[in-house]
């Protein structure tokens, strides 16, 4: 058993609230209310600048090249593929570049992110790794299961973001992370470390499920 699938296992109430969230199953069949799904959109672009961040952190908290070469990845990843999305996406639903940067950040996108940043800072690099891997993983798992079921079909709003995460790209980056996630996990990971790391886990995704909720409530 990976790491990854101990920790799915372990924290399976918290990875199924997350990733079968009422904003997932709306999105997937095309009843999320447009405002819930801009408002989502805006605060995913901030928090993904965060994200970038937290990447940058790995390169400086990564003991051997190899791993700075991963986290840069990532920083490429977000600032050159992700934040284009968004910004082409917000396009199609009125709003500019400028209208998302000046946006505030909600309080669910404040707490997840300097959360992450938190977990790096204080611990090392796969505390960050872990604490990345509910978005990371999760958005792969979600955009490919939303693929299977049909739900990027012609006639849903949602299909350029469904597509985005269920597409060979991004789920390439998927699982290139679950592989750098368990070669960090082989170096320094042990029994009595292992209930610090779930906890991590848990937490990450608690807050992935309050962002969706976020989105949700924006429709209220």
């Amino acid at each position: 058993m990976t790491l990854l699938e101990r920790l799915k296992a372990d924290a399976a109430p918290q990875w199924a609230a997350y990733t079968n969230h009422d904003f997932v199953r709306q999105l997937g069949d095309a009843s999320l209310p447009q405002e819930c799904f801009r408002h989502y959109l805006v605060q995913d672009y901030l928090f993904l600048i965060q994200f970038a961040r937290a990447y940058a952190l790995g390169v400086y908290k990564s003991p051997t090249l190899d791993d700075m070469r991963q986290s840069l990845e990532g920083v490429k990843a977000i600032l050159d593929v992700e934040l284009d999305l968004h910004v082409g996406l917000c396009g199609s639903w009125g709003m500019s570049r400028v209208d998302i940067e000046t946006a505030p950040e909600d309080t669910p996108t404040m707490a997840y992110t300097r959360f992450v940043l938190d977990a790096g800072m204080s611990g090392d690099l796969l505390d960050l790794q872990v604490a990345l891997a509910p978005c990371v993983i999760g958005y792969a798992e979600i955009g490919a299961r939303l693929h299977a079921d049909g739900a990027d079909h012609a006639e849903n709003p949602y299909r350029l973001w469904i597509g985005e995460y269920a597409g060979d790209a991004y789920q390439t980056v998927a699982r290139e992370f679950t592989s750098w996630l368990d070669r960090t996990a082989d170096q320094v990971l042990t029994e009595n470390r292992y209930p610090r790391v779930l906890s991590i886990f848990e937490k990450a995704c608690r807050l992935e499920s309050d962002f969706w909720q976020m989105g949700l409530d924006a429709g209220n």
